[in-house]
C-alpha cells in the first residue's frame, strides 16, 4: 500500500471514530487530523501545530494538545514517553516497537516477532496489571553516524574526542 493511501485509510477511521464518538469536526480538528494520519514520524504537538499552522493560521497551540490528548482517549493515537520535555504521538496502532536516536531524537518503528513473544516477567505483573507492552532500543541512528563519522585524516588533536550525549531517562 502507497504511502498516501495509507494516511488516506488513516484519516478515514480517525474521522469515523470522533464522529461515533459524538464529537464535532472542525475544520481545525481535521487539519490536525489530516497531518497526523500523513505522518510517519512520532511528533510532538509543537510540529503538528507548525505543520497546521502553515495552512491554517488561525489554530491554536492550545486546540493542537486538546484534539491530541482526545484522539490519544478515543485510542486513535499512543503516546511515548517523554523525550526531552515533549510527549511524542504515534499514529500507528499495529503491534511495533521503537528505535530511539539518543542524539537527534527520531523515532523509528520497526517490527520484530521475537520482542512480540517476549514473556512479561511475574515481578512486573506483582506491580498491576499489564495492559501493553512495547520495547523501546536506544542508539545512535545511521544519519548522525554519517554526519558524526570521524574525517579521513584526523582534524583534531590526538585524544580530543567529542562524547556523545546522554540519553535522557525515560519516565513512564
Amino acid at each position: 500500500m502507497r504511502k498516501s493511501e495509507h494516511g488516506a485509510r488513516r484519516l478515514e477511521h480517525i474521522e469515523t471514530v470522533v464522529r461515533e464518538a459524538g464529537i464535532k469536526l472542525t475544520h481545525q480538528r481535521l487539519e490536525i487530523f489530516r497531518e497526523l494520519a500523513h505522518t510517519e514520524e512520532h511528533p510532538d504537538a509543537e510540529t503538528i501545530f507548525r505543520a497546521v499552522q502553515r495552512r491554517m493560521p488561525t489554530v491554536s497551540l492550545d486546540t493542537v494538545y486538546r484534539t491530541l490528548w482526545m484522539l490519544r482517549d478515543l485510542g486513535l493515537v499512543t503516546t511515548l514517553g517523554l523525550h526531552g520535555d515533549s510527549v511524542r504521538f504515534d499514529v500507528n496502532l499495529h503491534r511495533h516497537h521503537h528505535y530511539v536516536c539518543v542524539r537527534c531524537g527520531a523515532i523509528h518503528d520497526f517490527e520484530s516477532m521475537d520482542l512480540n513473544g517476549l514473556h512479561v516477567p511475574e515481578s512486573v505483573k506483582e506491580l498491576g496489571s499489564v495492559v501493553h507492552a512495547q520495547v523501546e532500543v536506544r542508539g545512535i541512528c545511521a544519519r548522525c553516524q554519517s554526519v558524526d563519522a570521524p574525517p579521513k585524516k584526523p582534524r583534531a588533536k590526538p585524544g580530543a574526542t567529542r562524547a556523545p550525549r546522554a540519553a535522557s531517562p525515560r519516565r513512564t
